[in-house]
C-alpha cells in the first residue's frame, strides 16, 4: 500500500493543523493506520492509531486530549487533527499502515507501508 501524507506546515503554539494520509486502493478492515513522528536527533515515535474499521483508536500520552485520529472510508483517507499544538510537537509526521497485533501497535518496525512524511513546525 502506497501512502501519501500531506497537510504539514508552520503553525503558532496553541493553533491547529490537520494532516491527511491518502490510502490508494482498497484497504482491509484488519489494517491499522498509524501516525508516527520524528524530531531531529530523536527516534521515530508513536503518535496515534486507528483500525481501518474505525472501531478502536490509540494515542500517545503526550498528545491525548489534543490530537484526534479519524478515517474516511469513502475518501480512502486517514486524518490527524492537531489542536493546542506545542513547540515540542515539531517533527516530521509519517503515516503508516499494516496488519499489526495490539502489543506491537506502537512500534515503527511493525509496519510495512509508509508515507513520505510531512513537516510540522510549531513556533513559540
Amino acid at each position: 500500500v502506497q501512502l501519501q501524507a500531506s497537510g504539514g506546515g508552520l503553525v503558532q503554539a496553541g493553533g491547529s493543523l490537520r494532516l491527511s494520509c491518502a490510502v490508494p486502493g482498497r484497504t482491509s478492515s484488519s489494517y491499522t493506520m498509524t501516525w508516527f513522528r520524528q524530531a531531529p536527533g530523536k527516534a521515530r515515535e508513536f503518535v496515534a492509531a486507528i483500525k481501518w474499521s474505525g472501531t478502536n483508536t490509540w494515542y500517545a500520552d503526550s498528545v491525548k486530549g489534543r490530537f484526534t485520529i479519524s478515517r474516511d472510508k469513502a475518501k480512502n483517507a486517514v486524518y490527524l487533527q492537531m489542536d493546542s499544538v506545542k513547540p515540542e510537537d515539531t517533527a516530521v509526521y509519517y503515516c503508516a499502515a499494516g496488519r499489526v497485533i495490539l502489543s506491537s501497535l506502537r512500534l515503527a518496525e511493525a509496519y510495512d507501508d509508509w508515507g513520505q512524511g510531512t513537516q510540522v513546525t510549531v513556533s513559540s
